[in-house]
């Protein structure tokens, strides 16, 4: 093909950054797919069950076995310096980081290579803590601070993916 000029025009590469969506109980699937649309990159959503996800050609949705963690494996496995990782887990977000992924919780709370030694010393504690017969309360419920806080921390990671 030629363009108008009669020189040749490039192809089009498509853009290697991409959105792995560690996607059960995840809150913020169409936020994700907003910003996603909006700066034209891929996401995949990777579940133990057959999830609904919008016809588009930037989503694509992975159904692994309901073996332990086989979500997880997936998601660490595809995981690169190009990809931004969206899960809770903290064991999760600790190896997408080692594989050079940017991970941020729902909440829009990174996780850090400065931070997830930290977060993964509470899980082991609350862990015990719930063992021992402990009553202890769980997260604060998902609020409207913390939809906008994460639409905010995406954009960032994917403007800062594209530097």
């Amino acid at each position: 093909m030629s363009s108008r000029a009669g020189k040749p025009r490039s192809p089009v590469i498509p853009d290697p950054r991409r959105i792995l969506v560690d996607a059960d109980a995840c809150p913020v699937k169409d936020e994700i797919y907003r910003v996603a649309w909006r700066i034209g990159v891929a996401v995949v959503i990777v579940s133990n069950q057959h999830l609904r996800v919008p016809a588009h050609p930037l989503v694509s949705r992975i159904v692994v076995s309901d073996g332990f963690d086989a979500a997880d494996d997936w998601i660490a496995e595809a995981a690169d310096a190009k990809s931004v990782v969206v899960t809770a887990d903290i064991l999760l977000a600790d190896r997408c980081l080692k594989a050079g992924a940017t991970v941020l919780s729902p909440t829009g709370k990174p996780f850090t290579t400065a931070s997830i030694g930290g977060a993964i010393a509470t899980r082991a504690i609350m862990a015990d803590l719930r063992a021992g017969g402990d009553q202890l309360g769980g997260p604060a419920p998902f609020a409207k601070a913390d939809r906008s806080r994460f639409l905010s921390a995406l954009d960032a990671a994917l403007v800062k993916l594209n530097r």
